[in-house]
């Protein structure tokens, strides 16, 4: 049976890679097609699911300042959004003679967009540290904070008193560090980054809170440790294995009749305007049209969390019974709807850049891009080690050299350290056209999406910059494609690592002979 569930998983999955779809899309199909055919669902799988879910939350609040959750953008755009959606789906309800106050609890639980989804559209991209990826992860907060309330009220319950409790995790940092710290091998590294985040959805339990929020703030306490990125990349396969589980599980719901599909799809033909609505809500916050484009197609999806709140407002009889079919493939279908839009969510920008831009406030925007980068003769592209180590290389032969990159954190950091960095969301192809880089000689791009490295490469030569540009690779075809785009030169790090090894040794050889 085990063998059916996996086997069918993979090769959706796969179909859809080759159709230049998420895998997600496939799993989705997979769920429903394997309920279609009446296959007995494996044991245990929502389980799976929920643990899967706890360290997606994880790994996210291993990356997450808390100060960066209190910003006007995230309570206005997110409060203003849960109000519309609540007041049009009442009046809706009303119009229809219906129970309003289900329409109410539904029309809240639309407004909520899928946690899952877009942050692992946000991690894939390598956009999950941005300006507008750390606004994006608020506001799906902010919207679990107010579907606990919303659940709470469909099932007639609330909360343990302890509940506020669950917040002060994030107080035990030093011990959780010391713990990290002490864990040398990669094993433990892995079992305590799983024990961290198991705690904190057990201890949310207990108290009444959803389970993803309590391992949210357990990946919090471990924050900023030196060693964070190394647990990161250790709990990744582990997390997607079991995110699997999540998406099959949707397909196990009972199968919508002819009339069921109909208002699904009228629910999916009003996705669109929720991404409007939001796209609206980040301008009228001053945010630039790229940011509230790209940050309201992450957005732009019906949430898991609407399953749950459904099948609440269901079981009080504030909702036919119905509803749960419908929502069930609103919300599948959205993530399949939603999966190659944010895909291509860069491309579609520059292709609608010339009418969306006139959105834009004029006004300093709290995203705003740089004026000049001074004398700088170089530029490095995205802070991390081997954007630091490139910067630091070209500081000690004395060359005029300025560091972007658009994580807030990572900025912090390094100019904590007194290198020179300015904030840039480089993918944003007016950057390039509005500075003076006639005097730079030469721009590095150590970005981590492929896509976004060939898109800046593309918008450089687009712009007219003739200097050099030089970048890395971790495939050996995307070398090719790379250079092709207009990029000067190509280093694929492992393989250059075993070059200096074989180098070095050959060095000690001769100086030992």
């Amino acid at each position: 049976m085990e063998f059916i569930w996996i086997g069918t998983a993979f090769i959706s999955g796969f179909l859809a890679t080759r159709l230049l779809l998420p895998p997600l899309v496939g799993y989705l199909v997979a769920g429903y097609a394997l309920h279609f055919l009446n296959v007995a669902p494996l044991q245990n799988l929502s389980h799976l699911a929920d643990i899967g879910i706890e360290l997606l939350l994880f790994s996210v609040g291993l990356k997450l300042k808390p100060s960066s959750l209190i910003q006007r953008e995230v309570l206005s755009v997110g409060g203003s959004h849960v109000l519309v959606m609540a007041l049009v789906s009442a009046l809706f309800f009303l119009w229809m003679n219906q129970h309003v106050t289900g329409g109410l609890v539904l029309g809240v639980s639309l407004a909520f967009s899928s946690t899952i989804f877009a942050i692992k559209v946000l991690e894939d991209s390598g956009e999950l540290s941005s300006f507008h990826g750390r606004g994006v992860i608020s506001i799906l907060i902010l919207q679990d904070l107010v579907a606990i309330a919303l659940l709470a009220y469909a099932e007639g319950r609330s909360p343990s008193l302890w509940a506020l409790l669950i917040f002060l995790l994030p107080l035990l940092r030093p011990l959780a560090h010391r713990f990290l710290s002490a864990s040398h091998t990669a094993e433990l590294k892995l079992l305590l980054g799983v024990s961290f985040a198991l705690a904190g959805a057990v201890m949310a339990e207990a108290v009444g809170i959803a389970a993803d929020i309590g391992a949210l703030l357990a990946g919090v306490t471990l924050a900023n440790h030196p060693k964070i990125d190394e647990l990161a990349n250790k709990l990744w396969s582990l997390k997607e294995l079991f995110l699997v589980a999540f998406f099959l599980q949707i397909g196990l719901t009972d199968l919508p009749n002819q009339q069921q599909v109909y208002l699904a799809l009228i629910l999916l033909a009003l996705l669109p305007a929720q991404g409007v609505l939001f796209f609206i809500l980040f301008i009228l916050a001053r945010l630039r049209a790229r940011t509230a484009f790209i940050s309201s197609l992450a957005l732009m999806t019906y949430s898991e969390f609407a399953l749950i709140t459904t099948a609440a407002v269901v079981h009080a009889q504030l909702l036919s019974t119905e509803w749960q079919s419908i929502i069930s493939l609103a919300v599948a279908g959205s993530l399949a709807v939603a999966a190659p839009l944010n895909r291509f969510s860069h491309g579609l920008f520059s292709w609608l850049e010339p009418v969306l831009i006139k959105f834009e406030r004029k006004a300093l925007h709290p995203d705003h891009l740089p004026d000049s980068f001074g004398v700088a003769e170089w530029l490095v592209v995205g802070m991390g080690r081997t954007g630091i180590a490139a910067y630091q290389s070209l500081s000690t032969q004395d060359q005029r050299v300025v560091g972007l990159d658009s994580d807030p954190t990572v900025l912090e950091s390094v100019l904590a350290s007194g290198r020179r960095v300015v904030y840039a969301d480089v993918v944003e192809s007016e950057i390039w056209g509005r500075l003076p880089l006639e005097k730079v000689k030469g721009i590095i791009l150590t970005l981590p999406s492929f896509e976004n490295r060939m898109n800046v490469i593309k918008q450089l030569r687009k712009h007219g910059f003739p200097g050099m540009i030089g970048t890395i690779c971790y495939q050996i075809e995307d070398g090719h494609k790379l250079k092709q785009q207009g990029a000067s030169f190509v280093i694929h790090p492992l393989v250059e690592a075993g070059k200096q090894l074989a180098e070095q040794m050959l060095i000690k050889d001769i100086c030992t002979d």
